[in-house]
């Protein structure tokens, strides 16, 4: 398991971009055969990929966690960007087809991945969060996600949000995950840029090819700090810090928060004449 050290409000604006990317990003997450976990201290965050090959990849423990299983004292949630897989939680079997998502609860002891074809692997993308109560695994195909139309063509912005692990779909502690895709032609997420220093969150891009990239924007609206980033790497930004980006093409990407506040629409909206 990776850890990921993050910087602070103060000494992020004196910090080189490989500085940067050292403090808020993963390594890239997407390996066949393998699972890659980073901890983050932004909230205690833990993130990963996960491709199952010919084989089942079971979800493990690590002594920092402190903990006889993985989710003993936490909640996850996943969400498959590639082929037609399944996860085991405990015995139960979930069916996961692309971009369908999966509450794993607190307390959830066995947890195995699997993809149905090693030629065209599951890739699960993982981000857990402390839990303080059990609640229920909960299986949330893409077509049963709360869907919500944004932007315009005009604002090359255009785009559809799959909320998918959230209040009145599923009862999750604290974490709150879904999709957002980008219609072709639009190239900006999350606009106008916001802040929620109520709870974190972590982007993660996909979606696009190898050669392009999403220049990401964070930290405060008066000192912004740009971070080009390949497919398959997630970004923490902490609750101090602005969430935007802006590609060179039309991408999806996964958003997951931790925090006080569940609702999605609890932000703080900026102007983008206010950033500098």
């Amino acid at each position: 398991m990776d850890f990921m050290f993050s910087a602070d409000i103060r000494s992020y604006k004196n910090m080189r971009n490989d500085e940067l990317r050292e403090a808020f990003t993963t390594a890239p997450l997407f390996e066949a055969g393998e699972i890659k976990l980073t901890y983050t201290d932004v909230d205690r965050g833990v993130i990963a990929g996960i491709v199952p090959a010919s084989a089942g990849i079971k979800l493990p423990t690590h002594k920092e966690l402190a903990a006889d299983y993985f989710c003993q004292r936490r909640e996850a949630g996943v969400i498959n960007i590639g082929g037609e897989g399944k996860i085991t939680v405990d015995g139960e079997t979930f069916p996961m087809s692309n971009k369908d998502s999966l509450y794993i609860a607190k307390e959830s002891q066995e947890v195995e991945f699997f993809s149905t074809d090693a030629a065209n692997p599951a890739k699960f993308y993982l981000v857990s969060y402390p839990a303080h109560r059990v609640t229920k695994t909960v299986h949330v195909p893409k077509s049963k996600a709360q869907t919500v139309e944004l932007g315009s063509q005009e604002t090359s912005n255009e785009r559809t949000i799959f909320q998918s692990i959230r209040p009145g779909i599923v009862d999750s502690c604290q974490l709150v995950m879904g999709i957002t895709e980008l219609k072709k032609g639009s190239v900006w997420n999350t606009k106008p840029p916001h802040t929620h220093y109520r709870r974190t969150e972590i982007y993660m891009y996909f979606d696009l090819p190898e050669e392009e990239r999403v220049f990401h924007l964070m930290g405060e609206p008066k000192e912004v700090r740009p971070l080009a980033l390949e497919p398959g790497v997630a970004i923490a930004s902490p609750s101090w810090s602005i969430h935007s980006g802006v590609g060179t093409t039309n991408y999806t990407f996964v958003w997951a928060m931790g925090g006080e506040n569940q609702e999605f629409d609890d932000m703080d909206h900026l102007k983008i004449s206010d950033l500098r």
